[in-house]
């Protein structure tokens, strides 16, 4: 079993920086190269192999530290809906090998993580995805990229606590560092009620822990900011990730935009640092140009304090809810007494 001390490139990278940017949208890039609404993306990484060597190197020529596979939905329960569920390994191992010649290619360190996405089903009790199911499921996605060559696995956009244990033991099952997010889009908890304390114990006292831990996607860059703050006041041990929306998809002319600028994600990206987060990247909406002001604006604006509430919704727009999703209505993130510290 991989040692919890030992050097992944992820680690080398968070040693040596203070802060990582990683890549934004891999669907709005790709529906922009042609993507219809309803195809699996997966199938591309053997269909269409150019495009998805130009979604990578559209990240990293933006200034990405990391990118993620084209992946998301390469479990055998999402390849279902398009009757792929028998080439999981195919998909997900071309997705990890066009990224590593990516990486290689760079001409300077750049970590290629194995994006892993939600099954799609409820978890039981509440659903009929067993525990050991989602673990077979996870661990077969899992080795087909370790396969192919990824750096770290990038679970995302999950909502239950069981889903996130159910992949935690299934990587440790491939012998694969990890990383880890959580989608709080529901009055800032995730769908299935976890919040952002609650995350940073669940992480704490997983058996097989990740190199990171945060939140992506949601309802817009101000409220998964009220999130990292909310990381930060309970104390983790961990680094953070940020990965926010850019702005918030407005339906117009047939299709979905987001109404964030570059000059806005800029603003982003640095009061997430400023937050606590140490791995700083887009999601929905965010392209090259979002990425490339990030990056100017991450090497060129001095660090700072904690961004207040108040000046998170100047600068980023109104939150979606009252409060950030743990019953504290003051408006400020809830503080856990024990155990506080700064990141």
């Amino acid at each position: 079993m991989l040692e919890a001390s030992a050097q992944t490139p992820l680690d080398r990278m968070l040693a040596a920086r203070d802060w990582i940017l990683a890549d934004g949208a891999t669907g709005t890039t790709l529906f922009n190269m042609g993507l219809q609404s309803g195809d699996a993306p997966e199938l591309w990484n053997v269909e269409h192999p150019d495009r998805i060597a130009a979604l990578y190197r559209g990240a990293v020529e933006a200034g990405s530290d990391l990118f993620l596979t084209n992946s998301f939905g390469g479990n055998a329960s999402r390849l279902k809906l398009h009757d792929a569920q028998g080439r999981v390994d195919e998909l997900n191992r071309a997705a990890a090998e066009i990224g590593r010649e990516v990486a290689d290619g760079a001409g300077r360190p750049v970590v290629v993580a194995g994006s892993v996405g939600p099954t799609g089903d409820i978890m039981a009790p509440m659903g009929t995805l067993t525990h050991e199911a989602a673990v077979e499921m996870f661990h077969e996605q899992a080795e087909a990229l370790k396969a192919g060559g990824v750096d770290v696995l990038w679970l995302e956009t999950i909502s239950a606590p069981e889903e996130f244990r159910a992949a935690a033991e299934a990587f440790a099952l491939a012998d694969m560092p990890w990383c880890g997010t959580m989608s709080f889009d529901t009055a800032g908890r995730t769908m299935m009620g976890m919040t952002s304390s609650a995350m940073v114990r669940m992480v704490g006292k997983l058996p097989n822990p990740p190199r990171a831990f945060g939140a992506n996607c949601g309802t817009g860059s101000s409220d998964l900011l009220r999130t990292v703050l909310g990381f930060a006041a309970a104390g983790p041990e961990l680094p953070v990730i940020a990965k926010g929306n850019a702005g918030i998809p407005k339906y117009h002319d047939g299709h979905i935009h987001y109404d964030g600028t570059p000059e806005l994600m800029a603003d982003y990206a640095v009061m997430a640092r400023n937050a606590g987060a140490r791995i700083i990247g887009g999601c929905c909406g965010t392209t090259p140009d979002h990425l490339r002001a990030m990056r100017a604006a991450l090497e060129t604006r001095a660090p700072g304090p904690a961004p207040t509430l108040e000046e998170i919704a100047g600068s980023l727009g109104a939150f979606s809810s009252a409060d950030d999703g743990t019953g504290d209505t003051s408006g400020a993130p809830a503080r856990e007494r024990r155990g506080r510290r700064r990141v």
